[in-house]
């Protein structure tokens, strides 16, 4: 087991962009996103943007080649390598969804480095288009967290608080949301 635990955030992190923005713009779909925003909560309007772009055509496809072109450092390819060479415990806690997170490691070789993986849950139903639900429903029980930082879905302090529960080590933490969880 490694002594060290690097957790990543992904969007602006791992990636040079939020991922959901970038598959709304890259399919041209910001207009009517735009639209939607002031009325539903993010993870909502990620899902209805889903359906959206699967009613105009857009394929579980179409979304995947978009997610292979999302910005990535090759320093951050590099330093992750690097890190998991090194033994580290490499884990993600983001508010993204797991397909896009997943596509984009896997797209460039790092999918297995990672050892755990919080996000919201998502899914390609049986009709080829993707689903994308919150980590917890929010509606029914907030996380109370305390830090106002962490959105609505998902408390990601309490990620962060589980790393030295389950061993003696060090963390390391990467990212805009969780830097300010230390």
């Amino acid at each position: 087991m490694a002594d060290i635990v690097v957790v990543f955030d992904f969007d602006k992190t791992i990636i040079d962009c939020d991922s959901d923005n970038w598959v709304v713009d890259e399919l041209h779909a910001t207009e009517l996103f735009n639209q939607l925003l002031p009325t539903m909560p993010w993870n909502s309007l990620m899902g209805r943007m889903m359906e959206e772009l699967h009613a105009q055509g857009k394929t579980i496809e179409d979304i995947v080649e978009v997610l292979k072109r999302a910005p990535i450092h090759p320093s951050i390819i590099s330093a992750v390598k690097a890190a998991h060479d090194l033994g580290c415990d490499l884990k993600i806690v983001s508010d993204a969804n797991l397909f896009f997170i997943e596509t984009i490691l896997k797209h460039h070789g790092i999918w297995e480095l990672f050892s755990e993986i919080n996000t919201n849950s998502s899914f390609v139903d049986e009709e080829g288009r993707l689903k994308i639900f919150p980590h917890h429903d929010f509606t029914k029980s907030s996380h109370a967290c305390s830090t106002n930082i962490c959105p609505p879905n998902m408390c990601k302090k309490k990620f962060r608080n589980q790393c030295p529960k389950k061993r003696k080590s060090s963390i390391l933490e990467m990212g805009p949301a969780i830097f300010a969880l230390v």
